[in-house]
């Protein structure tokens, strides 16, 4: 799989570093509550899986499923549903778990959508954030890295399903997904 890679962006190191602070900023964020962390699958479960082992604080976990992009590179602007949330986030405290932000639409439509469930708070926690791709503004409250708008694979990330156990994040060769 590394051969489909024009190089690697991220090392496993350096990601694990960043999840520690964005673990520690929410643990003092978080004092004496217990958030709900909304992953949203399938990219951004090995980012929750990592980030909840650095909260010090109790969290509960729960999962959305999204449809945006197909086998596609770039979101159809279309949004579905495949899994909604199993538990009541009314009066909770709610941080949705995204892998990364790409146009933002995905994750404004999500944001919308829960914040209809009247939580306490709501928040947003990305692993990677490409600023010059976002076609609304969002705001972002935990945010891993800010990236170039390259098409980024690896730790969650994929290209037609393939590439997400890299543990790592790099981009992909352009022949590849062209």
């Amino acid at each position: 799989m590394e051969k489909d890679l024009k190089k690697i962006l991220l090392d496993e190191k350096t990601i694990q570093k960043k999840i520690e602070k964005l673990g520690k900023q929410i643990s003092q964020d978080y004092k004496d509550k217990t958030p709900i962390l909304v992953c949203i699958l399938r990219g951004a479960v090995v980012f929750l899986s990592d980030l909840m082992r650095t909260i010090s604080v109790p969290v509960k976990i729960d999962f959305m499923s999204i449809s945006s992009y197909g086998n596609s590179t770039q979101s159809s602007g279309v949004v579905k549903i495949r899994k909604d949330i199993d538990v009541d986030i009314v009066n909770q405290d709610v941080i949705i778990v995204e892998d990364i932000v790409d146009t933002g639409l995905t994750l404004d439509y999500i944001f919308k959508y829960l914040q209809k469930h009247n939580p306490a708070s709501l928040k947003i926690c990305t692993l990677l954030d490409k600023p010059e791709a976002h076609k609304i503004d969002l705001k972002l409250d935990y945010v891993g890295y800010e990236i170039e708008n390259e098409f980024v694979v690896g730790y969650g990330l994929d290209f037609a399903e393939k590439y997400r156990n890299l543990p790592y994040v790099g981009i992909l060769k352009k022949e590849i997904y062209t």
